[in-house]
């Protein structure tokens, strides 16, 4: 791997996060009465985005907000020219990516929507959520009470009974949660002002008809070879996300893919607690922890390389151990194309596998010594429902990851690492509990949490029987 091209200085880049944050800063005290420092946010914003096909709306947009006279056509306009940088800040870095690993990106595939001709959402829905969005923006971070973000919860409920508003429902789910905890605004004395101005303009986006649209699907058939999985929790939801190589029956060029479950979760289930939640979705998850292939039978695949996940469509296939997969196949498979809408720096997680390189451990940070680069890694991202702790990665040879950007710089979450024990390599993996485990410290996580589990199923059902 190139690791030079990874800390080399990417032009452009700086500005457009630059504009970003200047207008992140403007939501911080709403948009209700823009004073002159937010003005100068919105002008930064429209100036960035003045030689797109957005710079009309977004010029007038800015204009409006900063006079106190913005509608919430004018609150899209601005969420979409924030969108619009962002994009070309993860397009900018995921050809840096492509450059370092040597892997291109396969050409998306013609085919027809699936879904896109079924049956529209209800707009009133969309509409009601963006309304409450505005009134969020209005009142900026600081302005928020528990009566307004409270105004979430009955758009959730209407949502969540229909399909094609659940990815808009959850987000908006999740983030008035995280609002709510940190209510009332005034007092906050620290404000994850990118992540909330991410959350609203994602989520902004998300209110338009057809933005959540199902992309292009074909169908896979052939092996599947799991890399590892990674593990996504919030309070109120979890998913797990399994990276892996796909081999086409048919020969053609090996593709990656992801294949993901969630479940809604109280906040109370945690750790290796996780896996119950999500095994009786998926099997893949037994395959991961077994370090099995699987045989996939027309299997529906997005464009964008997610795999629609069919039990019925998969079995399971011979042994087939990650750090083998990704010496052999990771090379020569292509990436996917991302979504316009999917287009966010946060988004990059590409897999690669590291090897040769030195370790420096400082404590609570540790880095990788390659080819002379630095390259730091996101230990805060291996989950505590798994064996892979920041002292085997410290003390590792190999590392299978993905490479991930954030605050300014490439870092690697590892899945899995290699390391000596006893002169032999024992591989050590971050979802080695997904499917199960006999693991001393595994089973024990597993009856704790089986005995919450439990516990909250009967609380349920005495409040349904009542």
């Amino acid at each position: 791997m190139r690791a030079d091209l990874l800390t080399d200085a990417v032009e452009g880049l700086d500005e457009a996060l630059a504009a970003v944050d200047g207008f992140d800063g403007v939501l911080v005290g709403g948009l209700l009465r823009p004073q002159p420092a937010q003005a100068i946010g919105l002008a930064g914003l429209a100036d960035a985005v003045a030689g797109s096909p957005l710079a009309g709306r977004v010029a007038e947009a800015a204009e409006k907000t900063a006079a106190g006279a913005a509608d919430e056509d004018h609150y899209l306009a601005l969420a979409a020219a924030r969108t619009a940088l962002l994009g070309s800040v993860h397009d900018a870095l995921i050809a840096r990516v492509e450059e370092a690993v040597g892997r291109t990106c396969a050409e998306e595939p013609a085919a027809e929507a699936a879904g896109a001709a079924g049956a529209e959402p209800p707009v009133n829905l969309l509409v009601a959520a963006r309304g409450w969005l505005c009134d969020l923006a209005r009142a900026g971070w600081q302005g928020i009470d528990h009566e307004l973000v409270d105004g979430a919860a009955p758009v959730v409920t209407a949502m969540l009974p229909e399909p094609g508003l659940r990815r808009l429902a959850t987000l908006l789910d999740g983030f008035a949660a995280e609002l709510a905890a940190s209510c009332p605004g005034a007092t906050q004395e620290r404000i994850p002002v990118r992540r909330w101005a991410d959350l609203w303009s994602r989520a902004m986006m998300l209110t338009l008809p057809g933005a959540d649209r199902a992309t292009a699907v074909t169908e896979a058939t052939g092996r599947l070879l799991p890399l590892g999985v990674d593990l996504h929790e919030h309070a109120t939801a979890v998913q797990a996300q399994v990276h892996a190589v796909f081999e086409p029956a048919d020969g053609g060029t090996p593709r990656l893919v992801r294949a993901s479950v969630s479940a809604p979760k109280p906040d109370t289930v945690v750790g290796a607690g996780l896996w119950q939640l999500l095994r009786p979705h998926m099997s893949l998850l037994a395959a991961v922890s077994e370090g099995r292939a699987m045989e996939l039978e027309a299997m529906p695949v997005t464009a964008e390389g997610d795999l629609i996940w069919d039990d019925a469509r998969a079995t399971l296939g011979e042994p087939a151990e990650p750090f083998t997969t990704a010496r052999v196949a990771l090379p020569t498979a292509a990436a996917s194309p991302v979504a316009p809408v999917d287009r966010h720096p946060a988004r990059i997680a590409v897999p690669v596998l590291l090897e040769g390189y030195g370790v420096e451990d400082e404590g609570e940070a540790v880095a990788f010594r390659v080819a002379g680069e630095r390259l730091a890694v996101d230990a805060g991202r291996v989950p505590a429902a798994g064996p892979l702790t920041a002292d085997a990665v410290a003390s590792s040879a190999a590392c299978l990851g993905l490479l991930r950007w954030d605050a300014g710089e490439f870092l690697v979450q590892p899945l899995a690492v290699e390391r000596t024990v006893r002169k032999k390599a024992v591989a050590v993996h971050a979802g080695a509990w997904a499917g199960g485990t006999a693991d001393k410290a595994g089973v024990r996580a597993e009856k704790a949490a089986t005995d919450a589990v439990t516990v909250l199923r009967e609380r349920a059902g005495r409040l349904l029987r009542k």
